[in-house]
């Protein structure tokens, strides 16, 4: 029977293994597709039946609609990397019960909807780094219950609410570093009894998040480096299974002598590069084996000794050396003996900063009418019921509230009594044209507004009252045609605007005043074609700007001057036809990422690129109608460049381009335009430069290749080091 399905099935599929959509590569003996980098907008329609493993890198998907990958029911390994993703829709990916490793990296999904991973029961790998998440609604994982690997790295999460992560009951490892979270439920990690690793590091968590971590016996490893956490209370870390905890690169002035007493199997802790002028004796943590002091500024006076004699005792092995007293400054840790460590005038550690409470949770009331209250969730929604007024009387615990696809038009003072608690407001597509002032007074603890799809024009700083801690705010698809000037003075941990597709024809001096903490803007489907050189002055923190799909005629370098955190430009689809020389030069110590693609660009200057160089991670140019591009041979840390759909023309001018293309593990879809001979094919094959002066030094079968060999060896040898998941996206050119 087994042998009879099998014939079945490579009957049914064989017509289907047969064809191959057009842009892509197809290896059946594998079952294996590659459509790497096109010009997709759709998930093709004629992929064999039978493939297993499906790449599609590189294409411009926006949204994965319900059902896209249905006729492909066998895939095990999914790739859809920097696809402009922006929407996954319910149901997306039904049918892949076989699936076993999706990579969603570095798209544009800003929220995870309860349905949105559906069907994907087999799971064992999510890679959803380099996102924009800024939400995950508790139940969008619920249905992977064979996942150990969730990776949320490189988002824009702020909270985490409780049972978030309910029905991951296998998940082994969870990375969340690199977001700004600064808020974690009691409950955030309640459903993780499989957990061995969590990476929490590169995020704003200002105190240890003991209640919620103690849900964790299984973890071994904590990463929590890099966050401003200031001090470790008593029994502050609660985690029966820990062996390694990092908390370095914080902002540590103290550790309680019991911290870690209830995390018996602790073996290394690393507190390297902290403001740590000594330790007490750590006499909780008995199975303690290392500590790393390095980069703290030590004291090693008298007041030292204690935790000195502690560490002989103990058997613990400890690195770090002395910053004063200035006859002892250098010194190993373990090269002192007691008698050198003096007191003079004893200079005892600042007090350290209390660890902040957690959110106090009020009691429970009754659900409004017409609406569904869930008091697991602490959620409250009344989505799609054609209120008119925006109802009253939800649970006080009630931390997130969906309105959305109502018919509001106005949202009033006071509109939300009683829910202090409140983190997540939803209000998209309820034909909103005001709000009021104090609309949202009461909401102290509000982190995520969102108003997309509105009417609104206009919003004074007025109806923010009473809602400090917002962070993240959506108005995306509504009607302004400039900047609310002024709306922003009363959010100063603002941290993500959306403002895409409006109406704003320019940015004003003034119209970001107040925003000083804002990191993210995103500004794409406007009308703006002019920038005043101060206004993005008061954004001084900025680390994302997009600006794509405006009607900017130059790059507005006089505008990013001042931004010196800077890390990606997006100026895609702007009728920008020149790049002058030190377009980017306010920019060029920090900008990863540079979009240029479809602008029907026709020239770069040879300085263009000026003081960019190897922090150059993408660069995206395709899609426009240069000929030659300056030399980028500095650009030594590119992952990705895409040259699609620009005519190059490939004569002599453009031999140091040929070579260096050759000397680039990377894909990059460089074409001829010209001359006729060439027209069509790829730069790297073109033979149109084999009667160009020097043709053959360094070539591939040119007079010496054996140096050829010699000299590309270090440049393999250090590539060798990238992380798997880096050197699995480069593929030759």
């Amino acid at each position: 029977w087994g042998l009879l399905l099998l014939v079945v099935a490579l009957g049914l599929g064989g017509t289907a293994a047969t064809r191959c959509p057009k842009p892509c590569i197809c290896d059946n003996l594998r079952a294996h597709v590659l459509c790497l980098n096109g010009n997709l907008t759709a998930i093709p329609g004629t992929i064999p039946q039978l493939t297993k493993k499906l790449d599609l890198r590189g294409n411009s998907f926006t949204v994965i609609p319900v059902g896209a990958f249905l006729d492909t029911p066998y895939l095990t390994h999914l790739d859809l990397q920097r696809c402009k993703v922006e929407r996954l829709e319910e149901g997306a990916f039904r049918g892949l019960g076989r699936l076993v490793y999706l990579n969603l990296a570095s798209n544009g999904i800003a929220l995870l909807y309860q349905e949105s991973l559906d069907g994907l029961s087999s799971l064992q790998q999510l890679i959803l780094e380099g996102n924009r998440i800024e939400e995950i609604q508790p139940g969008a994982f619920g249905r992977l219950g064979s996942l150990t690997v969730l990776d949320l790295r490189a988002n824009a999460l702020v909270y985490l609410p409780d049972m978030v992560f309910q029905g991951l009951q296998v998940l082994r490892w969870l990375r969340l570093s690199h977001n700004a979270l600064h808020v974690l439920g009691s409950e955030a990690f309640a459903a993780l009894p499989a957990l061995r690793r969590l990476s929490l590091d590169h995020n704003e968590l200002q105190a240890l998040p003991g209640e919620a971590l103690a849900r964790l016996d299984g973890a071994t490893r904590l990463d929590l480096g890099h966050n401003p956490i200031t001090y470790v209370a008593e029994e502050a870390l609660a985690m029966a299974s820990l062996k390694h905890l990092f908390l370095d690169h914080a902002a540590l002035q103290d550790v309680a002598p019991d911290a870690f007493a209830r995390s018996p199997q602790l073996r290394t802790l690393d507190l390297r590069e902290n403001q740590l002028r000594g330790l007490p004796p750590l006499a909780g943590a008995r199975g303690l084996a290392r500590v790393s002091l390095a980069g703290n500024p030590l004291l090693c006076s008298c007041l030292l000794r204690p935790f000195h004699d502690w560490l002989a005792r103990a058997r613990v092995q400890a690195e770090g050396s002395c910053t004063a007293p200035p006859a002892l400054r250098g010194r190993p840790l373990d090269s002192l003996r007691p008698p050198e460590m003096r007191c003079g005038r004893p200079q005892p550690p600042p007090s350290p900063t209390a660890p902040s409470e957690q959110l106090k949770v009020a009691g429970s009331g009754q659900c409004p009418q017409g609406c569904t209250c869930s008091p697991d969730f602490h959620h409250g929604s009344c989505e799609n019921r054609d209120l008119q007024e925006i109802p009253q009387g939800f649970p006080r615990d009630t931390r997130l509230l969906d309105l959305r696809r109502n018919i509001f038009g106005t949202v009033p003072p006071g509109a939300f009594p009683g829910l202090k608690e409140l983190v997540s407001l939803h209000l998209q597509s309820c034909s909103i044209g005001v709000l009021q002032p104090g609309a949202l007074r009461g909401l102290e603890n509000l982190v995520y507004l969102y108003l997309t799809d509105n009417r609104l024009s206009t919003l004074a700083a007025a109806a923010f009252e009473g809602a400090p801690r917002l962070a993240y705010l959506d108005l995306d698809h509504n009607a302004f045609t400039r900047l609310p000037t002024g709306a922003f003075q009363l959010l100063p941990n603002l941290i993500s605007l959306h403002l895409q597709h409006n109406a704003i024809g320019e940015l004003a001096e003034g119209d970001l005043a107040g925003a000083r903490g804002l990191r993210w803007l995103y500004l794409a489907g406007n009308t703006i074609g002019r920038i005043a050189p101060s206004a993005l002055a008061p954004t001084k923190m900025l680390e994302k700007l997009h600006l794509e799909g405006n009607r900017l005629m130059e790059v507005p370098t006089s505008a990013l001057r001042g931004l010196s955190a800077l890390s990606e430009l997006k100026l895609s689809q702007n009728p920008i036809k020149r790049v002058g020389d030190g377009a980017f030069l306010p920019v060029a110590s920090s900008l990863q990422h540079l979009y240029l693609d479809n602008m029907g660009l026709k020239q770069i200057s040879p300085g263009a690129f000026a003081g960019l160089g190897p922090k150059i991670r993408s660069l995206y140019l395709e899609s426009n109608k240069m000929s030659n591009i300056p030399d980028m041979s500095n650009f030594t840390g590119l992952e990705i460049l895409n040259l699609r759909d620009v005519p190059f023309h490939c004569d002599c001018r453009l031999l140091p381009l040929r070579r260096w293309i050759d000397k680039l593990n990377l894909r990059v879809g460089a074409t001829c335009g010209s001359p006729a001979e060439a027209r069509g094919l790829k730069v790297k094959l073109s033979t149109t430069f084999q009667t160009c002066p020097g043709w053959g030094r360094g070539e591939a079968g040119g007079a010496r290749p054996d140096k050829t060999k010699a000299a590309s060896k270090p440049s393999k040898k250090k590539r060798s080091g990238k992380s798997p998941a880096r050197g699995f996206e480069k593929s030759r050119a």
